[in-house]
């Protein structure tokens, strides 16, 4: 599995990779990314139902639980390294990027949040990702906990 790009400038700061390879781990997600882009041209009418789910499920989850929470939510399990969709939350706390970018409805690998409850402080959020195929899709429950930075973070 290819490293995030915060991954990646992580491991760079640190020294446990030269610039070179820096460059490169780059460029594979860089590659990835214009795929996506060149199947998004071959098949506009794809592109625009994915855009439309996924913008009508984060406008749902912004006016339910609030933008800033949902962003805090993304990014905590963007931390989660056995998560293969943290490789699509990597930039989830940054406020420019529209929220509706983490959400993939029937894009394969799906990501959707399908639910997030507070429990005595506590967040507990239910995802759904993987295959886009009905009943494929694999399904996992985080709690996430305040740290004393008053981050969120997956608890366990």
């Amino acid at each position: 599995m290819i490293p995030t790009p915060s991954e990646i400038f992580a491991q760079y700061e640190r020294g446990e990779i030269e610039r070179d390879e820096m460059h490169a781990l780059m460029a594979l997600n860089a590659r990835e990314l214009i795929a996506e882009m060149e199947e998004d041209r071959l098949n506009p009418a794809a592109a625009l139902m994915e855009y439309l789910l996924s913008r009508r499920a984060a406008s749902r989850l912004v006016r339910k639980h609030g933008g800033r929470l949902l962003r805090e939510i993304l990014h905590a399990l963007s931390l989660e390294r056995d998560f293969p969709p943290s490789r699509l939350l990597w930039n989830a706390s940054h406020p420019d990027v529209p929220l509706h970018c983490f959400l993939r409805m029937r894009r394969e690998p799906v990501f959707r949040v399908d639910s997030i409850a507070a429990k005595d402080g506590d967040v507990v959020v239910e995802v759904g990702y993987g295959s886009a195929a009905k009943g494929k899709t694999a399904k996992r429950t985080f709690t996430l906990k305040r740290g004393p930075d008053w981050k969120l973070r997956v608890a366990g």
